[in-house]
């Protein structure tokens, strides 16, 4: 992108989606991490927001909003465990299916690429799935590494005491939840949005609350920019 004498702009949040239908123009104003506001013109916007997020920036609401809104997400914890190297797996990542352990997957983060972890060591992420709020969302951070070290060791990876540091993030609306209505919510948002904003362009995941994998994700923000371009 830069080297095309396009910009990323970092830490910067979504306020306000403004649509001049009369001039087609979009006034997009978000905020950044300093609390001050900036404003962006454009023809057009291209959005890999959640839906429901997307619907509340609309300065004009949706007439099917309340369709975005009951749109649902699922979110998980990642607890990445650092160890020494040579402690790890071969593949990218192991479901475990054991009922008497939380975690539900663990990813070798060095399988994923050499750069994933310093020389020496390697990364093991246990992935929690969650929903925003519930009781592993909200456990202390301590918790939830010493909860992870407990289920390493009793699954047979490695041994907690191989543990060197460890650190915990957790992703919000990391998949979209298909339930009996999600599909006429989906369309219904479409429909509008396409009828009222044909400029605004949903991609990626949660963009079109579809649950594609990465490759999938950003090959349809690269068709989007093939079409804008056409």
């Amino acid at each position: 992108i830069k080297s095309q004498g396009g910009e990323v702009r970092m830490d910067r949040t979504l306020a306000r989606l403004d649509w001049d239908a009369s001039a087609e123009v979009w006034t997009t104003t978000v905020t950044r991490g300093d609390g001050s506001t900036e404003t962006i013109r454009s023809r057009h916007v291209i959005s890999s927001a959640p839906i429901t997020e997307l619907s509340d920036s609309l300065a004009e609401p949706l007439a099917a909003a309340d369709k975005a809104k009951a749109l649902r997400y699922r979110d998980f914890v990642t607890v990445a465990l650092i160890t020494r190297a040579g402690r790890g797996f071969p593949d990218n990542w192991i479901y475990i299916h054991d009922p008497s352990v939380k975690v539900g997957r663990i990813q070798n983060f060095l399988s994923w690429s050499p750069e994933m972890a310093p020389e020496g060591f390697a990364c093991l992420g246990l992935e929690y799935f969650c929903f925003e709020g519930d009781g592993l969302w909200t456990s202390p951070d301590i918790e939830l590494i010493e909860l992870a070290k407990r289920e390493i060791d009793k699954i047979g990876l490695i041994k907690a005491e191989d543990v060197i540091d460890a650190s915990v993030v957790r992703q919000p609306k990391a998949y979209p939840v298909y339930d009996d209505a999600y599909q006429a919510n989906v369309e219904a948002v479409r429909q509008e949005i396409e009828a009222r904003f044909p400029t605004l362009h949903l991609v990626g995941r949660n963009g079109m609350h579809k649950y594609n994998n990465q490759d999938h994700a950003m090959m349809t923000a690269m068709l989007t920019v093939e079409n804008i371009l056409a």
